[in-house]
């Protein structure tokens, strides 16, 4: 199993998501090839509801302990509510282009 496969079915167990996307965003960073260590993560699930972003957060950091801990080196973040998905137009933030490592020296 793949860790973008591992981060999936960790988070459809832990959420039960109304909209769960896993990207890894490995690619676009100062990585080997074939990485499995930068993803951005969009979860909507009512569990989050009445909750603010950090313990939305945490409460992801804690599911995926074990990936944390061990390949993933970076988790980008995006949790919502139902309500808040469609208030957005069912659209999460681009992520922003890298500027550490080499490719820093390269711009």
């Amino acid at each position: 199993m793949t860790v973008q496969q591992e981060i999936q079915q960790e988070l459809a167990c832990a959420f039960a998501p109304q909209l769960l996307e896993v990207v890894n965003e490995s690619h676009q960073h100062s990585v080997p090839a074939n990485s499995e260590t930068h993803f951005k993560v969009v979860l909507v699930s009512e569990r989050f509801e009445g909750q603010r972003k950090v313990a939305r957060h945490q409460q992801v950091y804690a599911v995926l302990a074990d990936q944390l801990a061990g390949p993933v080196h970076a988790l980008a973040l995006h949790t919502y509510t139902g309500a808040e998905w469609q208030a957005r137009q069912q659209a999460a933030p681009a992520s922003p282009a890298c500027h550490g490592g080499s490719n820093a020296a390269q711009g």
